[in-house]
């Protein structure tokens, strides 16, 4: 079985730690570099239920698109809930492992992993890596579609495709709209409005949209909103980043176990209708 090092430096190949944003905390967290690895799981967020989940499963490795600690702490006491999921890993020999904004940027990346969940072509980054001669890398994805659809189909094929959660889809625009180029953001987007615009496409899916962002980005032009939900967009990445493990794996003769969590973590557990229907409540992803 490979050692932690030499997994996680596969890990850094796939999602250079250089690329994350300066105020983004990837990378390792957790874990004895010599400790030998045969099973790994994949997550969003690295929250008690998910390190709960890789204890039962009997993984060595957790790996995690969010950080568990973004910002300094003076404390890891089990007291508080980010200090239990670091007594629990350790206590159970898991390691734990962080790929965030360096992801989202990576070729492929997040935004390829919602594009390819949603069945559109990536016709190149929204925000370019300048570091990248190819120009492959970056931030947001411009995509086309195989065939127009309508605002209202497109919405409908996302939450189909997408994991089931409490907020579903919102849509801002004519539903009868005709959608043939579509720019996608896993994650919070709305500060990526500008770029979206310069980049001419017909609407924009993303997470985590706030009222006057959008609403200024509606009166702009007439680009047609999706905001799903902020774990719905990431976890697609989860599947690509296991499938990217396994190639590894194969390769280098490791016998890796590698898992993908479908355990809901968006914090939002119900949903109801404003016309009053009976609250909802949602399970793992269809």
């Amino acid at each position: 079985m490979p050692r932690l090092s030499e997994v996680t430096a596969a890990l850094d190949a796939l999602w250079p730690p250089d690329l994350a944003e300066g105020w983004d905390a990837v990378g390792t967290v957790a874990g004895d570099p010599d400790a030998e690895i045969g099973r790994v799981l994949f997550a969003v967020d690295p929250v008690q239920e998910i390190v709960d989940e890789a204890v039962k499963l009997g993984a060595d490795l957790l790996v995690t698109h969010h950080p568990l600690y973004l910002r300094g702490t003076t404390t890891v006491a089990a007291t508080h809930f980010k200090g239990r999921a670091v007594h629990t890993l350790i206590k159970n020999d898991i390691a734990l492992h962080v790929a965030h904004t360096n992801a989202d940027k990576a070729d492929p990346g997040v935004s390829d992993a919602l594009a390819g969940a949603l069945d559109v072509r990536v016709v190149r980054p929204l925000v370019p890596d300048p570091s990248d001669p190819t120009g492959r890398r970056g931030l947001g994805r411009v995509c086309e579609l195989d065939h127009p659809l309508t605002l209202g189909d497109l919405a409908a094929r996302a939450a189909e495709r997408l994991p089931a959660t409490a907020q579903g889809i919102r849509v801002a625009g004519d539903p009868d709209a005709t959608i043939r180029t579509l720019a996608v953001s896993g994650g919070s987007g709305d500060s990526l409005f500008d770029d979206v615009r310069a980049a001419g496409v017909d609407a924009f899916l993303t997470a985590d949209l706030r009222h006057h962002p959008a609403s200024e980005a509606r009166a702009h032009t007439p680009l047609a909103l999706l905001d799903a939900a902020h774990w719905a967009t990431e976890w697609p990445w989860c599947e690509l980043a296991a499938a990217q493990l396994d190639e590894i794996s194969d390769r280098e003769g490791w016998g890796l176990r590698v898992h993908v969590s479908r355990t809901v973590t968006d914090p939002w557990t119900a949903h109801a209708a404003s016309h009053r229907e009976p609250l909802t409540t949602f399970g793992a992803p269809n």
